[in-house]
């Protein structure tokens, strides 16, 4: 008679564990960090609280926060204040846009944002919409608004109704603190207010694709303010493949240059 089979041994909570593996949530992917290189530095207003910005035909324009907040268009290459306007004293001013002839600007807890004719700031006009205004920018036909939360706003630019949103999530977590947005290449770059990351957003879903951290060009020394003197203010010249960035009282505007994100291992 030969020996019996040995049964194996099967530990009484097997079937409980396997159960928690089945219902436990996959793993999400961690959002990468993108590396850059500075191509060039440019002098910045050290006193402008930067809060938005942009391109247009090689001119750099800049909205600017605190009392008084201001427009500006600055020549790049040099700093120089080319046209400016203030806002009167009780705005406290955040993003700004261009579409066509025409400057968007938003303010911060007024509810209330500024059309401006483009080429000599003259006033053509306003919009109110709920909640904070925080970042601004377009795709060409929308304007594209952050308000401080994980959402990004689509306005008409005509109506000013708002025709869609998305929640920004990374790491499958919303992300709010969304700030200074730009739309590159069909994307939505967004700083992310006190914190040196800057967010590459898919504008369709909302996740976050990459981080670009700005940590090594912040400026220190003990005149700056690490709460407030952070990273803020995105700009992409589309025509010449440029993107530029600084900070909120930073000394310079930088030009980098975007590394390939590395392979997944």
């Amino acid at each position: 008679m030969g020996r019996p089979a040995r049964r194996p041994f099967v530990w009484p909570g097997a079937p409980l564990l396997a159960l928690a593996l089945l219902l436990a949530p996959a793993a999400v992917a961690r959002v990468p960090v993108q590396d850059y290189e500075v191509v060039t530095a440019y002098p910045h207003d050290p006193t402008a609280f930067t809060e938005g910005l942009f391109v247009r035909d090689g001119a750099l324009f800049e909205s600017t926060g605190l009392y008084p907040s201001f427009l500006r268009q600055v020549e790049l290459e040099t700093g120089r204040v080319v046209r400016q306007r203030d806002l009167p004293t009780v705005y406290f001013g955040e993003g700004v846009a261009a579409i066509g002839e025409r400057l968007f600007s938003l303010t911060w807890r007024n509810h209330l944002g500024f059309v401006w004719r483009l080429d000599d700031f003259s006033p053509m006009g306003a919009f109110s919409y709920p909640g904070e205004g925080w970042g601004l920018t377009t795709d060409g036909r929308r304007l594209v608004m952050s308000d401080g939360t994980d959402q990004i706003r689509f306005i008409d630019p005509d109506t000013f109704a708002e025709t869609g949103r998305v929640a920004v999530t990374a790491d499958g977590r919303p992300l709010d603190q969304i700030n200074e947005l730009e739309w590159v290449d069909g994307e939505i770059l967004a700083n992310i207010w006190q914190d040196s990351r800057i967010a590459r957003i898919d504008p369709e879903t909302g996740a976050v694709k990459a981080f670009i951290d700005l940590a090594a060009l912040a400026p220190t020394g003990p005149e700056v303010d690490p709460n407030d003197d952070v990273a803020n203010g995105v700009a992409w010249d589309a025509a010449a493949r440029r993107l530029y960035v600084t900070g909120k009282r930073w000394p310079r505007l930088y030009e980098i240059r975007l590394k390939p994100l590395a392979s997944a291992q």
